[in-house]
């Protein structure tokens, strides 16, 4: 594949049109008050760990974003069931106090909507574990958000993260299969990677659904049900994913 593949550190002109590249996030997604705090700041403080693909006329086409932090540090030591907001809490964490970091988590890789299906995403996979190691680190991990379970939003994470296809063994979900034919290994669901809390006014301009029913309410895009409580005016989606190990070294 045509791409030209580096990280923002090697081509920092490129901020502005790497943040502007269109993407296929649901907007409730963007709500997430960790990431709303900390995402912007990885293209900052962690350049040289954010990739910027462009096509041969210079176009972005897919980005990947990952960061450092420190796996092994004291009451750590397993990848946690907080996934996605506390890694990328652990990491900012760690650089403020200047932990040496032992790991690479990945936290976005997209690619532009008219790319999507050329298999870019490998290609970015591969791309940023090969970063990852070039670094210095002997892992990248990801806390994956499949892309198939926002349609089977009641079925348990557990369950449909370790869900196979008969004919080659390989997860039925796609974006965990791009992982794993990368080489990536499936360990763990993290039951509440991130948290999106929010008004019963905030979800309806966020989805057009009316959110007025108690219990739980299937969003388009979201991979669980989101849980409804019109008598106390908010509704909660707590959104599981699923941990992939690849080695890097």
């Amino acid at each position: 594949m045509d791409l030209k593949i580096t990280t923002l550190a090697e081509r920092p002109q490129l901020a502005g049109a790497l943040e502007e590249m269109p993407d296929i996030w649901p907007e409730f997604v963007l709500e997430d008050l960790v990431g709303w705090a900390n995402f912007p700041r990885i293209a900052v403080e962690f350049p040289e760990f954010v990739l910027v693909a462009t096509d041969p006329e210079g176009a972005v086409v897919a980005r990947g974003y990952s960061v450092p932090f420190a796996l092994g540090a004291p009451g750590r030591g397993k990848l946690p069931e907080g996934g996605w907001d506390q890694v990328l809490l652990w990491a900012f964490s760690d650089l403020r106090h200047g932990r040496t970091p032992d790991t690479v988590s990945a936290i976005e890789i997209a690619v532009t909507t008219g790319r999507l299906g050329q298999g870019i995403s490998g290609h970015m996979v591969a791309a940023m574990r090969e970063n990852a190691r070039r670094l210095g680190f002997q892992e990248l991990v990801a806390p994956v958000r499949p892309s198939g379970k926002h349609a089977e939003a009641t079925a348990p994470m557990e369950e449909y993260a370790r869900r196979v296809r008969e004919e080659d063994g390989l997860p039925y979900d796609p974006w965990l299969r791009v992982h794993v034919r990368a080489g990536g290994v499936i360990e763990a669901v993290a039951p509440v990677s991130m948290t999106v809390s929010g008004s019963l006014e905030q979800w309806r301009r966020w989805t057009g659904l009316p959110f007025d029913t108690e219990g739980s309410v299937e969003v388009p895009g979201a991979l669980v049900p989101v849980h409804c409580s019109p008598a106390h005016g908010y509704a909660v989606y707590v959104e599981p994913n699923v941990w992939v190990r690849h080695r890097a070294a």
